[in-house]
């Protein structure tokens, strides 16, 4: 049986770390080990975690950052240091199902029949979308918010990522492509920078069934909003939109910098293309929207798109 390495990343996180950890505890998938990398928590995240490593001292790691990393940071820092071939990343405050585990590995060494080991891999899944006691608000994140899962090709993952961290799996053939080079500065998330490293050098899979509850409170750093709202954030606040844009642009030319001795010369100019699209002229840079196909999910983001870039 596989091992599963699950990665659990920490900060202040007292309110609901115990529910998590012990639904991860109750999988029907028992070979894993539960590394929780804590960012520098306040509160008293780390007096649980330990007192749960000295009731599972053969499955629960934990390790403490000496400086508050941020949660991408830690994420992807915590698979630097790592040597599993099954990487799962997990937040503090969701509740996993049973089986998430066992779904989300058939599915990853399907794959890995198809396209070979050695062949990077992310698998991702669906999740209910939970208020802060668990009560499902609903059914699918993705549907919630109007996002297509389907669209990973790297055109419309430079754009917008479709991967939720928190129902990723790696492979090792990823990992090993990550650890290879030095950590990114600019990743603007964890799931984002790993979603473009599979769509660059091996293959994606989404699973549509829910896996988790992602649970929405006051403290979320990435939450799921709904598609209304999601509408109005943008109305209200082109500025902002147009710094995420920025940022997409950035992370990009950092991807192509650390990357390109590993990309084919079709993606490292699809990846250059999108990093340089600031200096366009007005009319060019939708022209390079179009014929490279950077899109995001449905007609009324791609509207928006076409208004801030």
């Amino acid at each position: 049986m596989d091992r599963v390495t699950v990665i659990m990343a920490t900060y202040n996180g007292e309110k609901y770390i115990e529910e998590q950890i012990v639904s991860i505890l109750t999988s029907s998938y028992k070979n894993i080990t539960l590394y929780i990398v804590d960012d520098g928590s306040k509160d008293s995240t780390m007096e649980i975690l330990n007192r749960f490593k000295k009731q599972y001292p053969d499955i629960i790691k934990i390790s403490q950052n000496v400086t508050n990393l941020g949660v991408t940071q830690n994420f992807l820092n915590a698979i630097n240091n790592t040597t599993s071939d099954y990487i799962m990343l997990c937040d503090q405050d969701d509740v996993w199902k049973k089986d998430k585990i066992e779904k989300t590995l058939k599915r990853m060494k399907q794959m890995e029949i198809q396209f070979g080991k050695d062949t990077p891999v992310a698998v991702f899944t669906d999740a209910y979308v939970t208020d802060s006691k668990l009560n499902i608000i609903h059914e699918s994140f993705f549907r919630s918010g109007r996002l297509n899962p389907r669209l990973t090709d790297l055109a419309h993952l430079l754009m917008e990522n479709k991967l939720i961290g928190c129902t990723v799996m790696i492979n090792g053939a990823l990992r090993k492509i990550l650890q290879s080079k030095p950590l990114p500065k600019n990743a603007r998330f964890h799931d984002g920078w790993l979603g473009l490293m599979a769509a660059s050098f091996g293959k994606i899979s989404f699973i549509s069934e829910p896996t988790l509850y992602y649970r929405q409170h006051e403290a979320n750093v990435v939450g799921n909003r709904g598609f209304l709202m999601y509408v109005l954030d943008r109305i209200g606040n082109i500025k902002k939109q147009k710094k995420a844009l920025e940022a997409l642009q950035i992370q990009a030319k950092e991807f192509a910098e650390l990357y390109r001795d590993y990309l084919d010369d079709k993606k490292l100019e699809l990846i250059l293309r999108f990093s340089n699209l600031s200096k366009e002229g007005f009319l060019r840079r939708r022209l390079i929207i179009i014929k490279y196909g950077y899109l995001k999910s449905g007609i009324v983001r791609n509207i928006g798109l076409f208004i801030i870039v």
